[in-house]
């Protein structure tokens, strides 16, 4: 990768409004306009489709290394959408705007069940089939990914250390870093709580967002309260569930990688380094928002 990112800045496509839309629809009655100008189409230029298929250069001849390849881009795709919607989210608690929050939390869970999905397909690949292609790898691994250590970072998982692989490559390791030592999204609600009464504990709300996450009984104890006070209109329980819709979806996540890389490669190492199951399926006991688990069991 290069130190900067490339400038891909798509052309300007205009603006278009209903009354245009309609007046294109009657000159056309009523089929898709087939004949443009210039070298391109308006939605190769708006979704920069021919930039976006340009991207695929798998390592070997082995046919089923695309399904591996692509659907790892496809996941880097998912993973830039979920860590811009956390930051949006974040932004709305910090606004008190908190049925606008749900809404995007809905959202959110559903995309990271899209990433879930990704897993079942990449299940499809026999053993030997991956294996046609994995020493192709050399040590690329999932574990690498920017995109996913950003996601870890908003939703509140901050390992520093697991920065170190970004360091040499500065524009990614400094959205990583902003990521890392910024308030994570359940940071904002724990603030959006106390703001509201809850007895959070200021070493809580006012401290070092770099470092991980230790869970309190006290917060533990106010979202017991959010379910016990709450009824399913009430902004602060459906905050609740909202982000405990994210957390279990991204709990199934890492449960339905550990699946998938125990199914196609058994114990192996992994590619980066890891001992691989072992590995994942330590990381997979995580889990985030730890308090809105643990209050389960004070109800």
């Amino acid at each position: 990768m290069s130190s900067t990112p490339p400038d891909l800045t798509p052309p300007d496509l205009g603006v278009s409004s209903d009354v245009e839309r309609a007046t294109t629809a009657s000159v056309t009655g009523g089929g898709p306009l087939l004949d443009f100008e210039g070298h391109s189409t308006p939605y190769i230029d708006y979704q920069s489709i021919d930039v976006l298929l340009s991207l695929q250069h798998p390592r070997s001849q082995a046919p089923s290394e695309p399904t591996f390849y692509i659907l790892g881009q496809v996941k880097e795709l998912l993973f830039k959408l979920v860590y811009e919607e956390m930051v949006r989210i974040r932004g709305l608690l910090e606004q008190d705007r908190v049925p606008d929050a749900v809404w995007a939390l809905r959202r959110s869970r559903r995309v990271l069940e899209l990433l879930v999905g990704c897993w079942d397909v990449l299940g499809t690949l026999a053993p030997t089939e991956f294996n046609a292609f994995r020493d192709h790898l050399g040590k690329a691994s999932g574990f690498q990914s920017y995109m996913y250590r950003m996601v870890e970072y908003v939703l509140g998982n901050k390992v520093a250390e697991l920065a170190r692989p970004h360091r040499n490559v500065p524009h990614v390791n400094d959205a990583v870093q902003e990521a890392l030592h910024s308030p994570s999204v359940y940071d904002a609600a724990l603030a959006l709580l106390a703001r509201r009464g809850a007895d959070i504990p200021r070493e809580h709300l006012q401290r070092d967002f770099s470092l991980p996450y230790e869970p309190s009984a006290h917060v533990e104890r106010a979202w017991a309260e959010v379910y016990r006070a709450g009824d399913p209109t009430d902004p602060a329980f459906l905050l609740a569930e909202a982000l405990m819709d994210v957390a279990e979806a991204a709990c199934r996540w890492r449960a339905v990688h550990l699946l998938t890389v125990e199914r196609v490669i058994g114990f192996k190492p992994g590619t980066g380094g890891t001992h691989g199951v072992a590995w994942l399926r330590r990381i997979s006991e995580h889990r985030f928002f730890p308090e809105l688990w643990a209050a389960r069991g004070l109800l």
